[in-house]
């Protein structure tokens, strides 16, 4: 026997049973979502290296994406992220766009990564953003969406958090440690998003490596462990204080660790973690007020954030909030008496989908009882039967698997009767 071809290192076969989780996350999305009037959209998979060269930070572009010339000799991606291409598209119609534009987004992504727990080549991500606004108000509401989804999903804010932080403040901070240039500046803001990813030692070591002196170092230490520093920034106090009169301001803390290392944030950044600490983000985003200009458009403001579906669905599983779910979205199995009645069966599957149920049929005439079983075992609630004695009256057999209950109703009332069962509790 030859050897089976295996997947692409890194991503993932959806068989059914995973795709119905996939499906039952991307659903809570969607309700998130649009309980905040947010619309739906999508972008291209490949786009032009060019789009993620200048702002998306040299790590994602170089080390991370999946690039290659297509046979024209152009530089494309498969997109690693979502925000540069939303820039794209919202500059070339930012004038004909009314706004704030509430957009959100569901789709694969790719990045060049060592697959390991919670992360994978190939990832699905929820994307929300809100642009053409400059108020905080916007900000808070996009960080509320995605705290609507977690607490739809079941979460409470005991297990997961959100880590706010503002890069405006920081760059003041750093300012005053004696940083002043740009470049200096996101060396710095990208070392302190690597405070959780050395040893100390280790990272006071590249911090020197950036030409940061003893003093700078120890300095921005104490910075980092300042609790009460959100209380400085104008815009944090505003977002707190919103978060808080939509309902959700037990799910977020300050924590000045947060920066988020993409080169196009500007303002408010967030991040979702697990309070025990197991994992990676859950999601994380901040507020973008250049990226649109930046590829060519009009100064369009922007703030959004992204939540990859790999971590979302392991602590999920985790806490054991992923619902059971039926194998079959079938609510009847019309069943096959035997050959000669396959045509009878076929004219009443049409009848109940007629009807406003979801109709399988069984393809074979086989026994009765192996019909029956494979209806059970793959969730289908109830099954019918249409015989020659039931012709012959004009009636059905109708029967619950769940409780075995079972009737025969009239061929004209089976539609109420199915329903009927499937309303009431087995």
């Amino acid at each position: 026997m030859s050897s089976i071809i295996r997947p692409v290192k890194g991503t993932r076969d959806f068989y059914p049973d995973l795709m119905r989780k996939r499906t039952w996350l991307y659903d809570h999305m969607r309700r998130a979502a649009e309980a905040y009037g947010y619309q739906e959209w999508e972008a291209p998979i490949i786009e032009t290296l060019e789009l993620y060269a200048a702002k998306s930070g040299e790590e994602l572009v170089k080390e991370q994406s999946f690039v290659f010339e297509d046979r024209g000799g152009n530089e494309v991606t498969l997109r690693p992220e979502l925000t540069p291409s939303l820039a794209r598209m919202i500059a070339q119609k930012s004038r004909e766009l009314p706004k704030p534009i509430r957009w959100w987004s569901f789709g694969p992504f790719w990045r060049y990564e060592r697959p390991q727990k919670g992360r994978t080549r190939e990832f699905f991500q929820w994307n929300v953003d809100c642009l053409g606004t400059s108020s905080i108000v916007a900000d808070a509401e996009i960080a509320a969406i995605a705290v609507q989804m977690l607490r739809n999903i079941g979460f409470t804010s005991d297990k997961l958090v959100v880590y706010v932080n503002s890069r405006q403040l920081m760059d003041r901070k750093i300012a005053e440690l004696g940083v002043s240039d740009k470049d200096g500046k996101a060396a710095v803001l990208r070392m302190i998003d690597k405070i959780d990813k050395m040893s100390r030692e280790k990272w006071h070591v590249y911090g020197e490596g950036l030409g940061l002196s003893s003093a700078q170092i120890e300095g921005l230490e104490a910075l980092l462990g300042n609790k009460d520093l959100w209380q400085e920034a104008p815009e944090l106090v505003e977002f707190f204080g919103v978060l808080e009169n939509l309902g959700v301001r037990d799910w977020f803390e300050y924590n000045a660790n947060i920066v988020r290392g993409l080169n196009y944030y500007t303002g408010v950044v967030m991040e979702g973690r697990d309070r025990a600490g197991d994992h990676r983000a859950i999601f994380g985003g901040g507020r973008y007020d250049n990226l649109v200009a930046d590829v060519g458009g009009d100064a369009v403001t922007g703030v959004g954030f992204a939540m990859g579906d790999v971590v979302i669905s392991l602590i999920a599983e985790e806490y054991g909030l992923v619902p059971q779910m039926a194998s079959s979205s079938a609510q009847v199995l019309v069943t096959v008496f035997d050959a000669e009645h396959m045509p009878a069966s076929l004219k009443l599957a049409k009848e109940l989908r007629a009807g406003g149920l979801t109709v399988e049929i069984y393809p074979e005439a086989v026994k009765l009882a192996k019909q029956f079983k494979y209806g059970d075992k793959v969730g289908i609630p109830i099954g019918v039967v249409v015989g020659p004695d039931d012709l012959a009256a004009g009636t059905v057999a109708v029967k619950r698997f769940a409780d075995r209950k079972q009737m025969n109703v009239a061929q004209t009332d089976a539609v109420d009767a199915i329903f009927e069962l499937l309303n009431t509790n087995a």
